[in-house]
């Protein structure tokens, strides 16, 4: 997984030469670590080097625990985006118009909520024999559902019968 940067922040910082930015954001030029370590300690702030990579380094003059604080909630709001969930319908290849009424209803209830629609058919039996007749029901029944989606993955097999999944677009 993504390891977050570790930065190095005042005495740390052992390169002799650095690039300054002051708290405002403009460049304050090259000086010794030393010296920018002084300039920050006389404007009460730490030195952090921002981009250790570059030659020389670039620290930047601010407070380093507001800057922790703002990289910690700009983490936490990126892990918090809405995740779409796969809510399931199970049909049958007998399943009676109403309840196929019914849950062509409940599939563009969660399409209209911004879920993806895992459509299976199950197969039980002598259904087995018949998958052909199984692949039409649940064609049928995904174009039969009013709501806009797309077809994500198509009719598929697995040990019980056919599955199909469907997004909204």
């Amino acid at each position: 997984m993504y390891e977050k940067p570790r930065y190095r922040v005042n005495e740390r910082i052992r390169i002799p030469l650095v690039s300054v930015i002051d708290e405002a954001g403009s460049h304050l030029g090259e000086m010794s670590s030393f010296d920018a370590l002084t300039l920050a300690r006389s404007k009460e702030m730490d030195l952090v080097e921002v981009s250790p990579n570059t030659r020389p380094p670039v620290c930047k003059i601010m407070d380093y625990g507001k800057f922790q604080y703002a990289q910690a909630k700009k983490s936490k709001s990126q892990t918090a985006q809405k995740k779409t969930e796969t809510k399931g319908i199970r049909i049958g290849v007998r399943t009676d118009t109403h309840d196929l009424d019914f849950k062509k209803k409940q599939a563009e209830k969660f399409l209209s909520k911004g879920n993806k629609v895992k459509i299976e058919i199950r197969l039980r039996g002598r259904e087995k024999a018949h998958q052909d007749l199984a692949r039409k029901n649940l064609k049928d029944f995904s174009s039969s559902i009013e709501t806009p989606h797309k077809i994500e993955e198509d009719a598929k097999r697995f040990p019980g019968g056919f599955n199909i999944l469907i997004a909204p677009e």
